[in-house]
């Protein structure tokens, strides 16, 4: 579709969209960046890939790359509370090293550098990681960690200082704790880390077809008609 026809349905749906929502969509389409990207590992609890996702819509994250080898990245909404419509999930759902190497050759296409949580001693803390350049963070399997080719491909291993006997955070934890420092570091620097012009009008559009929520049905309807009519 191109432009011109995604301006002229955008204005269409915007009529039967109340004002106080367009102009929220507008305000956190300003905040929301895909210079920071969460990576998950191959998680297998629910509940942690369901909390993974609202701290990366809450945060502003736009793009959440799931790896799937062995389990299915899946949410649950009452946990979600509907961010997952928001926010656009990545998936590499084939078998094997090979489909870890996908994403990672996805990730270098778009510049970015790949950051793991590990337990190491001589890992960066979140404060360390350089922000020059774009960043993948990678969380780990629940029970397994990062998978060891990750590990070799990483650019960057960082470790969340803890202080007391148990030595991990739950990975939904561990995502909020690392993205948040980032987030604000990042909105205080002078980076260009917003999304670009066509990524905000394209975006816009995804978002007005989502607004509604339970009423998507009417929406989808509704871009019917414009195309029939048009």
């Amino acid at each position: 579709m191109d432009n011109q026809t995604k301006q002229e349905l955008m204005t269409y749906l915007s009529r039967y969209i109340t004002q106080n929502k367009l102009d929220r969509i507008e305000e956190v389409l300003q905040n929301r960046t895909r210079y920071i990207a969460v990576v998950t590992d191959d998680l297998y609890h629910t509940h942690n890939a369901s909390a993974v996702i609202r701290s990366c819509e809450c945060f502003g994250i736009q793009d959440l790359y799931a790896i799937e080898n062995t389990n299915i990245f899946q949410m649950h909404k009452a946990i979600t509370s509907g961010a997952g419509k928001w926010i656009d999930i990545l998936r590499f759902p084939e078998k094997g090293e090979e489909n870890i190497k996908m994403c990672v050759r996805e990730l270098r296409r778009k510049k970015y550098r790949i950051a793991v949580t590990t337990l190491e001693e001589n890992s960066v803390t979140p404060d360390e990681i350089s922000l020059d350049e774009p960043v993948a963070l990678v969380f780990g399997n629940e029970e397994v960690g990062v998978n060891p080719l990750l590990l070799k491909e990483a650019d960057i291993h960082v470790k969340i200082p803890m202080y007391g006997f148990t030595q991990s955070f739950n990975i939904s934890v561990s995502a909020a704790l690392l993205v948040s420092p980032l987030i604000e570091r990042l909105h205080k620097s002078g980076i260009e880390w917003q999304l670009s012009e066509q990524e905000i009008f394209d975006l816009r559009l995804d978002w007005i077809r989502r607004v509604e929520g339970s009423n998507s049905r009417k929406m989808e309807l509704l871009e019917k008609h414009f195309f029939e009519h048009r």
